[in-house]
Formats: C-alpha cells, structure tokens, sequence
C-alpha cells in the first residue's frame, strides 16, 4: 500500500482525504483480523515528471503523489495493531546509516518485535535531486553502497549485547558499559563510529524486506533480505525466481527457508466468476486506467512511456538505471503485444504475478495450484493502480482469505509475538 489517496475516483473511496491515517490504521487492524504476516507500505521520493515530460498528470489523477511519509504511518499502525507486522519503505538515499538503524530500533521497540524495513537504494534521478545529488549512481554502484550500508546497519544492532541492560537497582546499574560498544565503521562509502543509543528492541533488528530483479539485486536480497517482494510472469518465472533466490541464498552461508519469497497478485473477485471477470474487465476499461498505469510506470523507471504508440510494439527493448526488474515485467520484450495489450493483459503489468480472477473459492484454489508448483512461500496482495479501497479490503478479508483458511493456507489465529517467527511459521 502507500500512504497516498485512496480510491478516491469511486463511491467507495474516502474523498481524497485520508491524511490523518485512519484509514490506513483501519486497514492495518482488517489485515491483523485476518491473520496477514505484515503490511508494507511503498514510498517513493519526488514528485514525477517521466510521463509527458511534466508533473500534469501524476497531481491530476493522484498518481504517485500525493504521498506521505510512511514511518509515522507504521507507528500509527502497529500501535493500533498488537500481532500484525508493519513495513515501511525508507531509502538508503535519504538516510544516514545511523539515523536509519536508530530509527527502525525504536519503531521495534513502539510494536512489541513487529516493525520491518523494506530497503531501498531509491531509482529516480529526481529523487536525488531532492538530496543535492544531481544523478543517481549506477546500479552496480548503487547496490555495492547498499551493501556497506547494510553491514553497517547490522553492526549498530549488534553494537548492544541482547543482555546489556541489566537494570540492577541494588547496584545502580541500568546498563553494563562492557556490553555496548563503537562500531569504528571507516569504509568507502561511510564513515560511523557507533554504538547506537537505543537498547535492543525486541527482534535486536528489524526484519528486511527487499525487492530485487535483476542479477545484482537478487545477490543483496539473498544475502540480506528476510522476504523477499517480487513480480513474475506467470508460474514458470515465480519458480525460476524463487528457486535461484535460494540458491544464492545457500551460497551465501544462509538456510533457504530463512528467506520468505512473496510474489505481487491482484486479485479480481466476483459473486461468480463471470462477475469477476466482468468487473476486471471494467476496470480495465475505465478512461484514466491506461494513463494511470503508464504514469506509474514511467514514474519508476523514467521512461516517458507517452511518446510511445498505444497500439504498436514497443520498438526496442527498454532499459534503465532505474527499476530494471519491474520495466521488463512490464514490457515483456519479443511477446508482440502493443502497449495497450501490455497494460490491459497485464492489469497493469507491474504488480501481477499470475492471473487471479474469480469467486473468493475459486482464486483460492487458484493460489494453491500455483504455490504447489511454485513451492512457497507466498502471496503480498496490492491493487492494479496502487490505490485501495474500503470495498476491496473487505472482498480480501471476509471473502478470500477464509477461503484460504478453509483450505489450511493460512493461519486461523497468530501463535508468535514477533513479525520475524510469524514469517518463519509457513
């Protein structure tokens, strides 16, 4: 989700004015009473300009912006929340490594274990602007900063021991100074002297979640990530992924089972099927729906997908120094199809792993098909134009997941304290 309007289009929408959160908070507690692992909310850094070349379109249609500050968000949520996990997206762009690690230890310690930090390294040059650098580093740059930042992080949660504070009233000791200790982190990109000033929170660190495509970000994500986010093309690809991320993973001295692979869906769900596949198809024949998803699209890859031809081809295959991984979902190069097909078969090709379309049972049955093909882990559900609304959450958690539950495919009622043994328990 992102901390943006809601389906605000719709009559099931707020209006357009969900900026005291609780909505969102709202939506945390219908996801904690359906038993989900954790909610993740998005962020993103600038306001875009990529399509068309201008801001018009993305503040017209609430496109990628307006968009909030999800850490406050996350407080909101898991102080209203007592077992669901809460994610917030935060780039390694705009934060020190401390300030980020002192940051998430104390969201940690707010949620009683449940806080999570979804790592980005940030892709759009207009972002970077926004911090005084004038053009992103490459990708390989950007994931070998990424890498030092991370161990740097890591270090400041080990800079406690899990047992310093020791709080000895007779003695007047709160905490043994023998246990907390600098880091002296002098790399190429860093330079931090550590310890942290917070006590360990109750996870000792937050739990990672990451989103890496390409080779290079599979790599960091198998190394570092707790789960993983991806977005695949149909189940042979999820296989494929998840499969290679456990390689890597064991090739990184880490137990497979360790690292939770999620893949994006979007589910469409009817009275019948055939109301199901008529409400998709009248999503995705509403007039702003095409403009919506090219405006995301070339928001996070700075691709201007507006100079493009509806329908016609691509004429080449894309690339960018942004984020490579969802751009070839999105254009899925050599299959033919014009770009109207590429948004519309794709329900907005960014965000669906496999086509889920049907009554509450019958994607349910559908999900378990492909996860026993896939071989786990599981699912992060979104919506076509990241927007949500009130009607949609209900449809996920009073129709699909009990589905689910029937079927023993999720769990009925938390048995874990923590966001990290809640992920480990599938």
């Amino acid at each position: 989700m992102n901390f943006t309007p809601d389906e605000w289009r719709t009559p099931f929408g707020n209006g357009g004015s969900p900026w005291d959160g609780r909505f969102y908070v709202e939506m945390a507690q219908t996801l904690e009473r359906a038993c989900f692992d954790y909610i993740m909310i998005e962020d993103k850094l600038m306001v875009p300009q990529a399509f068309g070349g201008t801001t018009e379109l993305s503040l017209r249609n609430a496109m990628m912006v307006p968009k909030h500050d999800p850490v406050p968000l996350a407080v909101a949520m898991g102080m209203a929340t007592s077992r669901l996990g809460v994610v917030a997206t935060m780039s390694t762009l705009g934060y020190p490594p401390f300030l980020l690690a002192r940051l998430c230890s104390t969201i940690d310690s707010l949620t009683g274990g449940r806080f999570g930090w979804n790592i980005v390294t940030s892709a759009e040059d207009l972002a970077a602007q926004n911090f005084g650098i004038d053009k992103l580093p490459s990708r390989e740059t950007r994931y070998e900063m990424a890498d030092e930042y991370l161990e740097i992080v890591k270090k400041l949660f080990a800079s406690w021991d899990r047992d310093a504070v020791v709080l000895d009233r007779e003695a007047g000791i709160y905490a043994d100074h023998t246990k907390v200790r600098p880091i002296d982190h002098v790399g190429k990109y860093y330079k931090v002297r550590g310890p942290l000033n917070t006590v360990p929170s109750p996870q000792h660190r937050p739990v990672f979640v990451q989103a890496g495509g390409s080779p290079r970000g599979r790599d960091f994500a198998a190394l570092h990530a707790d789960s993983i986010i991806s977005v695949a093309n149909g189940r042979e690809s999820m296989k494929e992924f998840r499969e290679d991320i456990r390689r890597r993973a064991a090739k990184a001295g880490r137990n497979p089972d360790d690292v939770k692979v999620l893949f994006c869906i979007t589910p469409s769900l009817g009275e019948t099927d055939e109301d199901a596949r008529q409400r998709q198809d009248r999503m995705v024949s509403e007039p702003h729906f095409i403009t919506d998803i090219l405006a995301s699209i070339s928001a996070i890859t700075e691709i201007d997908f507006a100079k493009f031809d509806l329908d016609a081809p691509l004429p080449e295959r894309l690339v960018t120094n942004g984020e490579q991984g969802s751009l070839d979902k999105f254009q899925e190069w050599g299959s033919g199809k014009t770009l109207r097909q590429l948004v519309i078969g794709g329900a907005g090709g960014v965000v669906s792993s496999v086509e889920l379309i049907g009554t509450p049972d019958r994607v349910a049955e559908q999900m378990a098909e492909v996860m026993d093909y896939v071989g786990g882990d599981g699912f992060l559900i979104t919506t076509p134009v990241l927007r949500v609304s009130r009607r949609y959450l209900v449809e996920i958690a009073d129709g699909l997941v009990p589905a689910l539950q029937r079927r023993g495919l999720t769990r009925t009622a938390y048995t874990h304290a923590t966001l990290r043994d809640n992920l480990l328990e599938f």
